[in-house]
């Protein structure tokens, strides 16, 4: 009976990585980047990353941005 094939992806760009159920994830995901995010008590989700562009990009999408109307009101007027 053969063991059935699994993929970790990217949590940014979807790069996968297939592994087999019980090799260890420091082999499977080596020169990625994993996050642990701990959103309460008990409570982690873990992303994957297949690069530290990936994860900036993650990241930056997670940040609020100021409206750039705001930013520009602040502009000196030119006339």
């Amino acid at each position: 009976m053969k063991s059935q094939r699994m993929c970790f992806s990217c949590h940014s760009c979807g790069k996968g990585v297939e592994y087999f159920p019980g090799e260890p994830n420091c082999e499977v995901l080596r020169d990625w980047v994993t996050v642990s995010h701990w959103k309460g008590l008990g409570s982690v989700e873990h992303y994957n990353f297949c690069s530290f562009g990936c994860l900036k990009s993650w990241v930056d999408a997670q940040l609020p941005r100021v409206p750039q109307v705001f930013l520009e009101s602040f502009k000196e007027d030119e006339s």
